[in-house]
């Protein structure tokens, strides 16, 4: 399966990747709220951090994701995205440790090859806004192990695989609700982590080929209503487990097939009998 998206990926988008590489995958609606920008963040600090000479559990990034026709920030998000994957997949000093893909016109028959190839599944949304999304779901049922907040379904998932098969990371959602209540700045985040102001400093710059990124710069910084900067040394901690985790293949197939076998809790069967039990019928 990884191999065909591999296939998919060079056929369309002219990169070779590794399938060796853990797949790393966040498909969905472009949304401010699904934090595809805090994902953007960490590609970023990795990217910097090879730069300086560290070395990594090789990743590749796949993104797929459409945005409503008058959203622009939604827009500007893909557009920083592309300008990341564009630097990346071009530097030769990476030696195969990091690329980054966003495939275009992201849709189900896309869907049906990517789904079975994701080794990590990104369900990275804050706290408190995301209903109950299903791309969990089908990627939980191909084995993908999620990387999360205790948002949506993640919280389903994670009741059923347990902690030791789940990686969770950031507030939950009365720590969101605590925190915007007291008022939350950006710039405190900004100000005590020096790696989110290597990020910002390097984008400043014109490390992305030049391009102009204040849009997203100053929504970070003034306007980050989703709390990305507050959740992303979380966020960064939990993907160097998860680096860590997949360099012992054994431990990892068996999270994987403990999120296989505990999947039937999404299915239609179990969903209907619990509106009839507690909701229809409920005395």
């Amino acid at each position: 399966n990884k191999e065909r998206l591999a296939k998919y990926i060079a056929a369309h988008n002219g990169i070779k990747v590794d399938p060796n590489s853990i797949f790393d995958v966040q498909v969905k609606r472009l949304h401010e709220y699904k934090r595809q920008l805090l994902n953007a963040l960490e590609i970023l600090h990795l990217y910097l951090e090879i730069k300086k000479g560290a070395r990594i559990t090789p990743r590749t990034f796949i993104f797929g994701a459409k945005a409503s026709a008058g959203y622009y920030m939604a827009k500007e998000i893909i557009r920083f995205i592309c300008a990341i994957s564009d630097v990346v997949n071009r530097d030769s000093s990476l030696a195969g440790q990091l690329k980054v893909i966003f495939l275009e016109n992201y849709r189900v028959s896309l869907a049906e090859i990517i789904y079975p190839a994701a080794e990590i599944s990104e369900q990275i949304s804050q706290a408190g806004k995301e209903a109950s999304g299903t791309g969990n779901m089908k990627m939980m049922l191909n084995g993908a192990i999620t990387l999360g907040t205790m948002d949506g379904a993640n919280v389903e998932i994670h009741e059923v695989v347990g902690s030791d098969n789940i990686f969770i990371f950031g507030m939950n959602t009365p720590e969101v609700v605590e925190l915007g209540r007291n008022g939350y700045n950006p710039w405190n985040c900004y100000n005590s982590n020096p790696y989110l102001q290597e990020i910002v400093e390097f984008v400043r710059r014109g490390g992305l080929d030049g391009k102009n990124f204040d849009t997203i710069i100053n929504y970070l910084l003034q306007n980050d209503q989703y709390m990305s900067l507050a959740d992303f040394d979380s966020y960064r901690q939990a993907q160097n487990t998860v680096g860590e985790s997949y360099l012992d293949q054994r431990h990892w197939n068996q999270m994987s097939l403990r999120n296989i076998a505990e999947s039937g809790i999404f299915s239609a069967d179990r969903s209907v009998r619990d509106y009839i039990d507690n909701i229809w019928y409920k005395k």
